[in-house]
């Protein structure tokens, strides 16, 4: 198990006179399961001394809170580059190269994922954690991965995702030269009959609502930002081959090869307002060298 510190709270002239647990529960979102966890062990500290969260505080006081990693991790770490983006006591954002899969899964892929790297990186900082991403991409769609640290973290960001503090946004790259600047697909998604992979729209899918602006038209292929309001499986790769312009590379959903072998999707950008300190959080990831290399190309 890992025991780290959580964060450092000065607390404020509101504050005075509320227990420690009080404060938790109402500014920081702890949930009870949480608090009676941080009860087990001195977990909270005071001005440098152990308290109970039962005790009442004074402002101008410094609250510690420590935190106990009670899982550990089932993956095994292995010793691969991670490019970090962003790292704090909560979270760990990495930009994940096209072609790595996130997780290991069946025979095929048991090493070398991006949880393979993870686990390693921590293990050489003395940290033993599961894996916990707040949301998965393709193997073969590149960019920003952010990781929880704690299930605080996780269930953290769950709030602020159904808050809508928290959205990512894609650069993908189109077939053909996209008709509209802006706009919104809107249309349900479900697993087509007969697979288990291949996603289609359909009236009796989930809903689904994706938001896109168009970048830069060239001549055979068109620049677009994407905005995921929900997340569903393939969710662009499937409107944009729904509206009859996939993205370039993408074979299970109609693109064409020719120019970048697969789907040229990237996500660029992750926005969220962090739970502890109420900052904006803005991490962003550079296009991947296909990707680029396809754009100055078209010059």
């Amino acid at each position: 198990m890992t025991t780290e510190k959580l964060f450092t709270y000065i607390l404020r002239a509101e504050d005075e006179g509320k227990k420690y647990q009080e404060i938790l529960f109402k500014r920081f979102c702890f949930s009870r399961t949480l608090i009676q966890k941080l009860k087990i062990g001195e977990n909270v500290w005071v001005d440098g001394k152990f308290v109970y969260l039962t005790s009442r505080g004074k402002a101008g006081q410094t609250l510690v809170v420590n935190f106990e990693e009670e899982e550990v991790s089932t993956i095994q770490g292995e010793d691969i580059p991670i490019e970090i983006l962003y790292e704090d006591n909560l979270f760990l954002a990495v930009n994940k190269p096209p072609g790595q899969v996130i997780h290991p899964t069946g025979r095929k892929y048991q090493s070398g994922t991006l949880a393979n790297a993870v686990v390693g990186y921590w293990e050489k900082k003395g940290a033993s954690r599961p894996f916990r991403p707040i949301f998965r991409i393709d193997r073969n769609t590149s960019g920003i991965i952010l990781i929880a640290k704690s299930r605080y973290a996780q269930q953290q960001l769950a709030v602020l995702s159904a808050k809508n503090k928290a959205d990512k946004k894609y650069l993908g790259i189109v077939q053909g030269q996209f008709p509209w600047d802006s706009g919104e697909f809107s249309s349900p998604i479900r697993v087509r009959n007969g697979s288990r992979i291949i996603r289609e729209t359909h009236p009796d899918g989930q809903p689904s609502l994706t938001l896109y602006r168009t970048l830069v038209r060239y001549e055979n292929y068109t620049l677009i930002e994407f905005t995921l309001v929900t997340g569903r499986t393939h969710q662009i790769r499937v409107h944009c081959q729904s509206s009859g312009y996939p993205l370039l590379g993408d074979d299970l959903y109609g693109g064409n090869t020719a120019y970048i072998p697969r789907q040229a999707l990237h996500c660029h950008a992750y926005h969220f307002t962090h739970p502890l300190t109420a900052e904006n959080i803005n991490i962003e990831a550079p296009l991947p060298e296909d990707m680029d290399l396809l754009l100055l190309n078209s010059y």
